[in-house]
């Protein structure tokens, strides 16, 4: 209602106009006001979340392609996805997977934000002072292993022309910015599973410095392919429990046997707060903090002190001005790997050791989003503040021994009234990050 009041607009556009020239001024609180997602359990936020509380399950067997010589058959495989909305039509074939996620996820993200990508909303803002960080860990893999194939068979003059632009990582986030001529800054972080925290927390930055006063931020991966589980397969990190797909994933639970794949994207509208006044928008929740460090250890397996993790995490709660009793739930990485779920959870411990604690891991439901892990798990983060429920962990038939499974949430949901939540992502080589929001408060 806010964006057909004259007045509101007026006073939104000065804003934005004199934001840049801001310097000096008290730190920007960075709102969220917008979320969008593609995952296996729903492509819309509210059908995402609902399929988490619920105890539902989006890992199938694969059926993209034939997976009669892998030992590992199953994923949370996005089986379609209904990009004619969102994509103009000519690059709706063309484009990678990962592409169309991106645009997917970031135009609901809009909408929901109430800035629809195709109508007047988005008329009213300065989109100089606009900008997109949506990264990916692999990138555009279908382009680029079917650009191989072609290059193998008849030669480099069948080639794609499209092979180069639609495999590498920052092509989504462009071609969404030359589609709605967002010109802020835009470009794309690569940190394997810690990808959606570290362009959330790149983003936020960028909007406290007054680089920007809105930005699409968030991660995208598309790797249920054949070189996709077939790498994975290759490390021997993928869960081969092929007979029960749905109860394949299960962090912390004595009988995992390895993490799966899963796929999709995640994207937050991020905001400034005095902007997001300014035209009327719902806000979400607020972005208080975060943080990035690297275990220095080893390529895939975390550190086993936890030493790393724990620093991000005091790292983070600094950042947000926390104190730890504050924090009240986080959504841990939470793989459903035998290492990192014991490594992961003392972690936790060690700095958010006070009773009222809960601890739950998106991935039971969905599997591993690698690159898009950390965005998809914000919104559920940010889901969890809004409706004061708690997604239950699937198939934590047998804690482990490691973990104090009284802090675990169960395998139903649970209310919580909860104020602060962390949300944490890890990746290959080392990789750690947390970020923090907060239930929205004047």
């Amino acid at each position: 209602a806010g964006l057909r009041e004259p007045r509101r607009k007026r006073q939104w556009a000065r804003q934005t106009r004199c934001h840049a020239s801001a310097a000096g001024k008290p730190k920007r609180r960075v709102v969220v006001t917008g979320q969008g997602v593609v995952t296996s359990l729903g492509q819309s936020t509210q059908q995402f979340y609902d399929q988490l509380l619920a105890g539902a399950s989006g890992i199938t067997h694969i059926e993209g392609f034939d997976t009669s010589d892998y030992s590992t058959k199953i994923a949370g495989e996005v089986k379609s996805v209904d990009a004619a909305p969102y994509v103009a039509r000519k690059w709706v074939k063309r484009m990678d997977e990962v592409m169309k996620f991106m645009f997917v996820a970031g135009k609901q993200a809009l909408e929901d934000a109430g800035l629809p990508f195709e109508g007047p909303g988005l008329e009213d803002l300065d989109r100089k002072l606009c900008g997109i960080l949506i990264g990916t860990a692999m990138g555009g893999m279908t382009t680029f292993a079917s650009g191989v194939e072609a290059l193998t068979l008849s030669g480099h003059r069948k080639m794609n022309p499209f092979c180069i632009p639609f495999s590498i990582g920052n092509m989504g986030g462009a071609m969404l910015a030359m589609d709605l001529g967002f010109m802020g800054p835009n470009y794309s972080i690569s940190t394997a599973c810690a990808t959606g925290n570290y362009c959330i927390i790149s983003a936020a930055d960028h909007i406290r410095n007054g680089d920007a006063v809105l930005m699409l931020a968030g991660g995208a991966d598309a790797a249920v392919i054949p070189s996709g589980i077939g790498g994975f397969i290759a490390c021997k990190a993928l869960s081969r429990r092929n007979d029960a797909p749905e109860r394949a994933s299960r962090p912390w639970d004595a009988g995992r046997d390895g993490f799966v794949m899963g796929e999709g994207a995640g994207v937050l509208v991020l905001e400034e707060l005095e902007h997001a006044r300014a035209r009327g928008a719902t806000i979400l929740a607020e972005f208080i903090g975060g943080a990035a460090t690297c275990d220095a250890h080893h390529m895939t397996e975390p550190e086993p002190s936890g030493r790393g993790v724990r620093l991000c995490l005091e790292r983070g709660l600094a950042a947000a001005g926390v104190a730890p009793e504050e924090v009240t739930y986080v959504n841990a990485h939470g793989t459903s790997t035998p290492a990192g779920d014991v490594a992961e959870f003392r972690a936790i411990r060690a700095v958010l050791g006070h009773d009222g604690l809960r601890i739950n891991s998106s991935k039971g439901a969905i599997g591993h989003l690698l690159g898009a892990a950390g965005a998809v798990e914000a919104v559920a983060t940010i889901q969890a503040l809004r409706t004061g429920w708690l997604h239950p962990n699937l198939n934590l038939d047998e804690p482990d021994k490691g973990v104090d499974a009284s802090v675990l949430v169960g395998g139903v949901k649970e209310q919580a009234d909860v104020k602060v939540a962390l949300s944490n992502s890890f990746g290959f080589g080392g990789h750690n990050s947390c970020v923090l929001f907060r239930k929205f408060e004047e």
